[in-house]
């Protein structure tokens, strides 16, 4: 037996985690596959968000509806979506969302959900 034995099966990143678990991406404790976030370090496991609706729907509010400040409003930013409001009859919000539709749609899905939805 050599002195690699002494570690027991499954406790290293390296191997295949039990059925129905996997390992944090930060800390490496073994958590449930479902978990989104480490009940050890808190940290939100990658891959376990909604799947990028956030960014389509926020591109598609902006290209749709970006005259009224919409996706500024499902962003969370109500001061400047109350400012696509006062000036939506000039059309300059909805070109302006126009171009934040195809800004959001380029970026990934981690890239906006850093960018835009973490604070």
């Amino acid at each position: 037996m050599s002195s690699d034995d002494s570690v027991t099966d499954g406790d290293q990143p390296g191997d295949p985690a039990p059925p129905g678990e996997k390992y944090c991406a930060e800390c490496g404790s073994i958590i449930n596959e479902k978990a989104e976030i480490c009940p050890e370090c808190g940290v939100r496991q990658p891959g376990m968000g909604s799947g990028g609706d956030e960014r389509l729907v926020t591109a598609l509010l902006a290209i749709l509806l970006g005259s009224f400040g919409a996706h500024k409003f499902y962003l969370g930013e109500n001061k400047v979506g109350v400012i696509y409001l006062c000036f939506f009859w000039t059309g300059i919000p909805g070109i302006i969302g126009i171009i934040e539709g195809v800004i959001y749609l380029s970026k990934s899905d981690e890239e906006f959900r850093r960018q835009y939805l973490e604070d």
